[in-house]
């Protein structure tokens, strides 16, 4: 293979500014070498071609007719590989994109997201909705919206929101019990994830501690974004994020009937690759993000 004989790419550099400037100690001064490394550097290529690609004379170099051939197309080679790299630069810093999982996806980003566009119009966004954990070294991704405590080995973390948790119900499904005035009083209805511990704690933070709820069923139906579909439907209780539900308690449409929370210390977390901690889009987007949570 051709590109096996290929010299180091630093004494094609070299070579090119000298043959570029016609002069040694111009080439080291443009690439921050001294003039005995300039030297060096030809002098490698010069071993590897097998002839002089400079003539050394008193007032200065000049180049050969090997170095004149050769000085043609590295510098034409330079320039197709400084244009590749800046296509690159340009859609890697051109494009965010971000991972997220769905319910911070559907109640954050999917109403706020327009307002960046519109600050950062160079930035193109890319979204993906998902619950899985993106391994940034494979997917693409620049920065990714997790749920966990913080504590992902390699990534930066920065804390959006605390997962709280509290009962949330139609006022259809309260209705039907004659209201629900106690936390007791839920028990007289379906709770989604009745077994996931999550519930113990919250009755055990209202007050009820003698209830047992290890006979219904332990999984959640998924997201917050799909349980709270179930809950508007008038099927059962679940145990939600507020904030994420603030309209649609304003509007009515769902009942939150106790001002108590259960938190385990998870939160949402907007998580990055330490090495990517300086890319002017992610902190564009880091800036913005943690200023519409304060607002939020």
């Amino acid at each position: 293979m051709l590109r096996s004989s290929l010299p180091p790419l630093a004494s094609i550099r070299v070579f090119e500014a000298a043959a570029r400037h016609g002069n040694f100690t111009a080439a080291a001064s443009e690439l921050g070498m001294t003039q005995a490394a300039v030297s060096y550097q030809i002098k490698i290529l010069e071993e590897r071609v097998g002839a002089p690609l400079f003539y050394r004379q008193a007032r200065g170099v000049s180049l050969s007719p090997v170095g004149e051939a050769l000085a043609q197309q590295a510098s034409a080679a330079l320039d197709a590989l400084a244009d590749a790299f800046e296509q690159a630069k340009g859609e890697t810093q051109g494009t965010l994109a971000i991972s997220s999982v769905p319910t911070f996806a559907t109640y954050v980003l999917a109403q706020r997201l327009g307002r960046f566009q519109m600050a950062h119009p160079q930035i193109a966004v890319r979204i993906d909705v998902s619950e899985s954990l993106v391994d940034f070294q494979t997917s693409g991704f620049d920065v990714a919206v997790r749920t966990g405590y913080g504590d992902w080995p390699g990534l930066v973390a920065h804390k959006l929101i605390d997962l709280s948790f509290t009962p949330m119900l139609s006022p259809a499904l309260a209705r039907s019990v004659g209201g629900v005035r106690t936390p007791r009083d839920l028990l007289k209805l379906p709770l989604i994830a009745q077994a996931d511990p999550a519930w113990a704690h919250w009755f055990e933070a209202a007050g009820v501690k003698d209830v047992d709820l290890t006979e219904g069923p332990h999984h959640p139906l998924g997201p917050q974004v799909l349980e709270v579909q179930a809950v508007m439907a008038d099927q059962a209780v679940a145990l939600l994020t507020p904030a994420f539900f603030a309209e649609a308690l304003a509007l009515g449409k769902l009942v939150r009937p106790f001002e108590v929370t259960y938190e385990d210390g998870e939160a949402y977390w907007l998580v990055y690759p330490q090495s990517h901690r300086n890319a002017p889009k992610i902190k564009a987007f880091r800036l913005w993000l943690q200023g519409e949570m304060e607002a939020f």
